[in-house]
């Protein structure tokens, strides 16, 4: 059996809307086809034209959302923090149980440096983690849920976790 995480007595985060995690250098905010048609309605725009306006498609076919010349979410706005966020992407939602944050004490404290909800809030247990690790919308999680659906494994469209509510 393998060695507990050393997060295993769960570890804490309350979101603080403050936009550290939107932001700051270029990066992806990846999308899929549920996620376009729930921004594209909330947004009044079709499915083409949302596409058109907010996206690119990535190297290896993913579809991401654009980024403002400073590096921001297309939809974060400095005064109001993000502009969708009910109904944001898994990839913000699961925010910061990403596998490359929690990878380490040490990643998870780089972390912390910059976003004020690491380690308080909300205590998210190991399971719970591990959950939204394994599905946090992000290009390595996409290429573990392939793999395990592949190998005969649970689909991650049967997980429900907290990330609901982040």
């Amino acid at each position: 059996m393998a060695d507990p995480p050393w997060y295993r007595n769960g570890l804490r985060f309350a979101c603080t809307r403050c936009g550290r995690c939107c932001g700051g250098g270029p990066g992806t905010i990846r999308v899929n086809e549920a996620e376009i048609a729930t921004l594209a309605e909330t947004l009044g725009l079709s499915d083409a034209a949302f596409r058109k306006r907010y996206t690119r498609r990535l190297r290896g076919g993913d579809i991401s959302l654009i980024e403002k010349d400073n590096h921001d979410c297309i939809f974060y706005d400095e005064k109001l923090g993000c502009t969708v966020y009910a109904h944001r992407p898994r990839q913000c939602r699961t925010w910061p149980f990403w596998r490359s944050l929690v990878h380490s004490p040490e990643t998870w404290a780089e972390g912390a440096e910059h976003c004020r909800g690491l380690n308080v809030g909300t205590l998210y247990s190991t399971e719970e983690i591990a959950e939204m690790i394994l599905d946090d919308g992000t290009s390595a999680s996409r290429r573990r849920r392939t793999a395990t659906k592949r190998s005969g494994g649970a689909a991650a469209s049967r997980r429900q976790t907290r990330s609901d509510q982040l």
